[in-house]
């Protein structure tokens, strides 16, 4: 994907692991609004993601599944509040439910779409692709911060 990502129009000096632009050392996870209001996450794994040969660590799959969803919070929350900035939002709670290994010789695919979103959070649920199969199902809450939290400003 050649355009720019969420996070490098709306958190370009973002130092998140996960989704931080400006972390040279970080995932770089790039999450793309979609027409149908879901947002779409691509994502090629390193040797260094894996847990053993040929497939993505649990971890690696939780850090991309909380971002791609936290973004995909952030996209709706915008929309909802009509705000042309992207709100503070930290993770409240998230699952992720592991249907087979994910492997990671191709591309991995998260789609994520806010199920319920009020003026200060959003519910979201994901799922992880790989090799043209389902591999994992997640769910989360991210709310918004307010002033005097530690994340709050941080985009």
């Amino acid at each position: 994907m050649t355009a720019r990502s969420l996070q490098e129009r709306l958190a370009p000096r973002s130092t998140c692991f996960g989704c931080g632009p400006a972390n040279e050392q970080g995932l770089r996870i790039r999450s793309f609004p979609q027409p149908d209001g879901s947002v779409l996450v691509r994502f090629r794994a390193r040797p260094g993601h894996e847990a053993f040969a040929g497939f993505l660590s649990g971890g690696i799959a939780g850090t991309l599944a909380d971002c791609g969803m936290n973004w995909a919070a952030i996209d709706a929350l915008m929309r909802k509040n009509l705000l042309d900035a992207a709100p503070s939002t930290v993770t409240l709670e998230y699952s992720l439910s592991f249907r087979r290994p994910i492997p990671t010789g191709g591309e991995i695919e998260l789609l994520a779409r806010a199920v319920e979103v009020s003026a200060d959070r959003a519910v979201v649920e994901a799922t992880i692709r790989a090799s043209d199969r389902d591999c994992a199902t997640a769910r989360g809450t991210f709310v918004i911060v307010k002033e005097g939290h530690p994340a709050f400003g941080r985009w």
